[in-house]
């Protein structure tokens, strides 16, 4: 039986990065005494809670456990405070996908390798791919100046080329990632931080 005496948690968030989630929320206040949290989860598809190894724990955090690592299932999680023999009443977060609600990071840069026309460079993804993922790498690159335009280029591999570029030039490129999960739905990736390469004299 829930005490109207204990608050129930607030903040309760789901903060998911590269499909690694995790679920928080602030610290129930209370005069003394420690505070220890339980939080549970289930599945659109199944009416039961079941525990996410983080049982009256003193965190205000927990980390998904391999088992809901699954990026299309819908999930619901739910935590509580307990004091003593005390416990808040139970608060929930919104339905979670993480294949429309996680974030996406920038991709990295491995090598850039400079020609006098060129740049080739190499990078990978912010997340391990699993089987049909489609992904593209969206480059913006530009030419160190005041007065240059910014242009763009798209690449689904990971070693690829910008090319026509003029030699012995300073050039400054970003990469933003973008995973193709079905037939409409794209998830944008954050741009990495702009490097710039001078190409070399032919």
């Amino acid at each position: 039986e829930p005490s109207p005496h204990l608050p129930t948690p607030k903040d309760v968030e789901i903060y998911s990065y590269n499909f690694q989630s995790l679920l928080r929320w602030s610290p129930v206040p209370v005069e003394n005494g420690s505070v220890l949290y339980t939080a549970q989860y289930k599945t659109g598809f199944y009416e039961h809670w079941s525990g996410m190894g983080c049982s009256q724990i003193p965190q205000t955090h927990c980390a998904f456990p391999a088992q809901l690592r699954r990026r299309r299932w819908t999930i619901l999680l739910r935590v509580r405070a307990q004091l003593g023999s005390a416990t808040s009443a139970w608060a929930l977060t919104a339905p979670f996908v993480a294949e429309r609600n996680t974030t996406l990071g920038p991709p990295r840069v491995n090598s850039v390798n400079v020609n006098p026309d060129s740049l080739l460079i190499r990078v990978s993804p912010p997340f391990t791919p699993e089987t049909g993922d489609i992904l593209q790498y969206h480059v913006s690159y530009w030419e160190n100046t005041t007065s240059s335009t910014e242009k763009k280029l798209n690449e689904s591999k990971t070693l690829f080329q910008i090319g026509n570029l003029k030699e012995s030039t300073l050039y400054c490129f970003s990469i933003q990632v973008q995973l193709k999960i079905y037939s409409s739905h794209l998830l944008q990736g954050q741009p990495s931080a702009p490097e710039c390469h001078r190409t070399a004299l032919s």
